[in-house]
């Protein structure tokens, strides 16, 4: 596993994954943009869980090709790129069990969420942030699951409206085991640390 870690640090892959994620993200907000045109103001930052995961990752890219590190947003990353790119798996499958059938979309969906998580973990060995960082993060991201579940403003698929108190349920464990697993990749004594260059 170490062997990929010289290929992730290459200025050229961070590069191209700087291109994947800036088109990522965009569309991204792209498809969330009918849901933001009913949203309040006040949530608008809440809304756009996936594409907000992908922009904090496309920043962190963005520090490492200008040789910066960017703590904060290295914590906000990790936790909300693993956490939406399951999320978006496991929801886009709970489609397909109510339904009986995912259009080509779906499946999209769950390729690219699932290539969020795997990239956010991947890159985990060169974040440098520390407790109070992921505290924030952890807070942002719970804070988060309040808005879409309380306020209701969480992403709507509508065949699955039915089960609303179960998914929060789920994503609030969900957010729990994301913090989890950026402590144990990136805080605990002993985690793998490597540098870009």
């Amino acid at each position: 596993m170490r062997s990929i870690y010289p290929l992730l640090a290459n200025r050229s892959i961070l590069q191209l994954l700087l291109v994947i994620n800036i088109v990522g993200t965009v569309y991204g907000y792209y498809w969330y943009g009918w849901q933001l045109k009913e949203t309040p103001w006040i949530f608008l930052a809440f809304v756009p869980d996936s594409p907000t995961a992908s922009l904090f990752f496309l920043l962190v890219l963005l520090a490492f090709l200008l040789n910066k590190c960017w703590p904060l947003i290295e914590a906000l990353a990790i936790v909300t790129l693993f956490k939406y790119g399951i999320w978006a798996v496991v929801m886009n499958i709970l489609v397909f069990i109510v339904q009986g059938e995912l259009d080509w979309a779906g499946y999209m969906l769950i390729g690219s969420h699932l290539a969020m998580a795997v990239q956010g973990i991947l890159y985990a060995p060169f974040y440098r942030f520390r407790l109070r960082h992921l505290v924030i993060a952890g807070i942002w991201t719970l804070h988060n699951d309040v808005i879409d579940y309380v306020f209701l403003m969480l992403p709507k698929y509508h065949m699955l409206d039915q089960f609303i108190p179960q998914i929060g349920y789920f994503t609030f464990w969900l957010s729990i085991v994301s913090i989890g697993l950026a402590y144990y990749c990136c805080i605990r004594v002993n985690s793998l640390k490597l540098d870009l260059n």
